[in-house]
């Protein structure tokens, strides 16, 4: 099976995930040359790996900034990592700069993850589902499983973290700085962003 993988095949699964060639070529050697399997298995492996790394202090970074075509929209991020050399890094960057874009992309998001939404928000929403004509004729515990998932549905409308990427509509921006945090070897995090708009 090893000689059909080509070096092309593996260079390509290495540009499409960004891991390192022994691993790609291990990856389709497991996979039996599937390469979206491989690709898979390599996502995987990447995302864990970067669990692992979530809890470590994060002090470094850098301040990206995303202006819209036509000056009227502009972005703030504050993307944070380990150190000052992984800042530096072109991934670290690139990736600042795609979650700068997602947020001028993204007009319903106002918070960094499902966590940081305060408790008055979701107390709103909840109020807002309860009152709807469709649940009024419903037992009271099969409305209460029904404003529990819409309302779910609607913080993640509103979670950075949740989006699909715009780039790559199959990951979302969480596993889109999961995969970052595998390439650098190093814990990344979203700290805040400031969406900007003419005349508001």
């Amino acid at each position: 099976m090893n000689a059909e993988i080509s070096s092309t095949l593996v260079k390509k699964l290495r540009d499409k995930t960004g891991a390192g060639m022994m691993d790609c070529k291990r990856a389709l050697q497991e996979n039996n040359a599937d390469f979206e399997e491989a690709a898979k298995s390599l996502r995987t492996k990447g995302l864990a790996s970067a669990d692992k790394k979530s809890g470590r202090k994060v002090s470094e970074g850098l301040i990206e900034a995303y202006i819209h075509t036509g000056g009227k929209l502009g972005v703030i991020v504050e993307i944070n990592c380990e150190t000052d050399f992984v800042a530096r890094r072109p991934e670290f960057q690139e990736l600042a700069k795609n979650i700068a874009m997602q947020v001028a992309a993204c007009p319903s998001v106002n918070f960094v993850s499902v966590a940081d939404i305060p408790d008055e928000v979701i107390e709103k929403e909840k109020n807002i589902e309860a009152q709807k004509e469709d649940l009024a004729q419903k037992p009271v515990d099969v409305r209460t499983k029904i404003v529990e998932g819409r309302i779910s549905k609607i913080l993640k409308t509103q979670s950075l973290l949740d989006q699909p990427f715009i780039r790559d509509n199959t990951k979302t921006i969480d596993e889109l700085l999961k995969e970052t945090i595998a390439k650098v070897g190093e814990n990344i995090k979203v700290s805040r962003f400031t969406r900007l708009q003419l005349g508001e």
